[in-house]
């Protein structure tokens, strides 16, 4: 008699060779280690946003009053809209491109995504190269912004080691004067005065141009391999700039006058939770620290396998960024609070934010303690470590995006196409390495990522909830975790999420503000140069509606958009056994006009996710009888 032959849909993983690891397609790679995913969350959200913005922006908004705000936004706006990208990237594998299978017609959210992230790519390393230079320039028994005197200086620059030296009782008039590291920062490093504005950009800087280089080389050799060589090196770069931010927070919390300076900080003035600029600003700090909308979230959890806890991670990751911003808060002010009372001036004189801070107050404060060239290494360092692990996550989107689109042409020569990216992003950043390049680097900073980015995650929001259905989002969810999301992401997904972001949108186009440096107004040529950055990542979004409608046949509405608006054929999980219930038919051999529950396991019998699949496939079948 001839032997059942058993259908291959059927057949159990445990049948065939291979291990747990075989849960993830070999041929696009996938994470090495359990912790390779959560540190390389952490480091993309922690980064130098956390330093350089977050205190500040604390201590202008109501001091410790700002953290009501602060964490009611990132319940809110954050930890929802975190889930949602960490979810869509799991359950599909796939891209920022390619993840549009869930909805063809909005392809374009994709294509404004990669716009936007190669943008922010470009001036992130520029930032990168300007920390290697200070860290290399912290190498010397004397900091060069120590002092005056240098061929850099002028007649305004004010060395406060002479004064002090000379007995000279302070408070000293400072109200025309500059610091050594101001006039370090803009006459050497940038040599700004060589460029009369953004439309005379001067020479290119030599040692800022190989310090670029520098920065893109480390990038490329990081992510070479992909995640398997990216999620072993952020074990160093998302742990260790702990251990020195502790090490300054220990350092500051013990110098003189560091209370003065962490009091200014943290002193709660609750008369400003009435005005919504500080609920803005709250929402603001959240939406870019931890990243969403850049599609580095939905990049590394595309290479998780198909049951990773990734609502654990959630809470981990955002949770874990905000602490840590309130952390790097502690480590600035304490040395600021010194600082102010070096210089015998008030606490908000000192205070900056953003690369002021970074490049010359903190540089200026470190000259004050001893063994200054010591706490200056180890502070660029730490912006170092923070600014890769996010540079790692830009370029593993622009990579994974581009790659899923064209596998079999891209990912066997996967090496080459990040050389090639790489190259290609290091000479479109060559302006910025000119006297005139910090006029540049404000223009990307202020418009690449504006309201372009709050159109993209609103835009995904709406069209998972409303066009893909929040209903079956929550069912791909539960055959995904072996739960469904409970009330809270529900409605933060369908109402708070969405309505925050609308606001924060109109907000910036209501208090818009033209982009300045200082004392320098850019002129009109280059506010429209910003704004169409802006408007050309939301064009995406239309440009990719109409190519989609294109490629269906049949009438614009009924057939075209319609068509286009649903998932494709091949949607869903990425291998056959994670495949259950509705996703089983369209598989290739799959004989069952009915859902089937194929999900075996290697162990054989029932386990807790088969038993998932079965009530996801009873669903199903109950919402079929009730509509017939």
């Amino acid at each position: 008699l001839p032997q059942p032959v058993t259908p291959e849909l059927l057949v159990s993983p445990s049948s065939q060779d291979g291990d747990l690891g075989s849960e993830c397609p070999e041929d696009r790679g996938n994470w090495t280690g359990r912790l390779d995913f959560l540190l390389s969350c952490i480091g993309y959200c922690v980064g130098l946003g956390n330093v350089w913005r977050f205190p500040y922006r604390a201590y202008t908004n109501g001091g410790g009053a700002f953290l009501v705000p602060y964490f009611i936004m990132l319940a809110i706006c954050g930890i929802p809209i975190f889930f949602m990208e960490l979810s869509l990237g799991q359950f599909s594998s796939l891209g920022p491109l390619a993840v549009w299978k869930i909805s063809p017609l909005f392809k374009g959210v994709g294509m404004g995504t990669i716009l936007i992230v190669s943008l922010v790519a470009i001036y992130y390393n520029m930032i990168i190269a300007y920390v290697l230079f200070y860290l290399f320039a912290s190498l010397t028994s004397d900091l060069p912004w120590q002092h005056c005197g240098n061929w850099w200086n002028t007649e305004l620059c004010l060395d406060h080691h002479i004064l002090k030296a000379g007995n000279i009782t302070f408070p000293v008039n400072i109200t025309n004067t500059v610091s050594p590291s101001e006039e370090y920062w803009s006459r050497y490093v940038l040599h700004i005065q060589g460029s009369s504005g953004i439309g005379d950009p001067g020479r290119i800087r030599w040692n800022l141009c190989l310090c670029l280089l520098l920065s893109w080389t480390i990038v490329y050799l990081c992510i070479l391999k992909g995640v398997k060589s990216s999620g072993k090196v952020v074990y160093f770069t998302a742990t260790f700039p702990y251990l020195i931010l502790m090490m300054l927070l220990i350092r500051g919390v013990t110098l003189d006058g560091a209370w003065k300076g962490i009091r200014f900080y943290l002193t709660p003035q609750f008369d400003h939770l009435l005005s919504s600029k500080v609920w803005i600003e709250a929402a603001l700090q959240i939406f870019y620290s931890l990243g969403v909308g850049f599609g580095g979230l939905l990049t590394f959890a595309s290479y998780n396998t198909f049951h990773q806890n990734i609502y654990r991670d959630t809470f981990i990751v955002t949770l874990g960024n905000a602490i840590t911003s309130i952390l790097a808060g502690f480590a600035i002010f304490s040395v600021l609070g010194y600082m102010s009372q070096e210089l015998g001036v008030p606490v908000n004189q000192v205070a900056k934010a953003g690369p002021g801070l970074a490049f010359v107050v903190y540089p200026q404060a470190m000259t004050m303690l001893p063994l200054s060239p010591f706490w200056s290494f180890l502070f660029f360092f730490m912006l170092l470590t923070l600014g890769l692990d996010s540079q790692f996550a830009f370029m593993e989107t622009i990579v994974t995006a581009v790659t899923d689109e064209f596998p079999y042409y891209l990912r066997p020569k996967k090496a080459s196409f990040s050389a090639a990216i790489c190259i290609v992003l290091f000479l479109m950043g060559l302006i910025l390495t000119t006297e005139g390049g910090m006029y540049w680097l404000v223009l990307l900073d202020d418009y690449s990522a504006g309201f372009g980015l709050m159109v993209v995650v609103i835009t995904t929001c709406l069209v998972v909830t409303r066009v893909y259905g929040m209903k079956r989002f929550c069912r791909d969810i539960h055959m995904m975790l072996g739960f469904k999301p409970g009330p809270y992401f529900r409605a933060c997904w369908m109402l708070l999420s969405p309505a925050t972001m609308m606001a924060l949108l109109v907000y910036n186009i209501v208090k818009y503000q033209p982009s300045e440096y200082g004392s320098y107004r850019f002129p009109t040529w280059a506010e429209v140069l910003g704004i169409l950055m802006g408007v050309l990542s939301c064009l995406m979004i239309p440009v990719g509606m109409v190519v989609a409608v294109l490629r269906e046949e049949g009438t614009l509405w009924e057939v075209g958009v319609q068509q286009a608006s649903r998932p494709t054929l091949d949607w869903g999980p990425s291998l056959q056994e994670n495949r259950t219930g509705m996703y089983v038919a369209s598989l290739a051999g799959s004989q069952s006009p009915k859902p089937l529950m194929v999900h075996m396991r290697r162990y054989g019998g029932i386990t807790s996710y088969e038993n998932t699949a079965i009530e996801v496939d009873r669903e199903i079948e109950e919402e079929e009888e009730s509509m017939m």
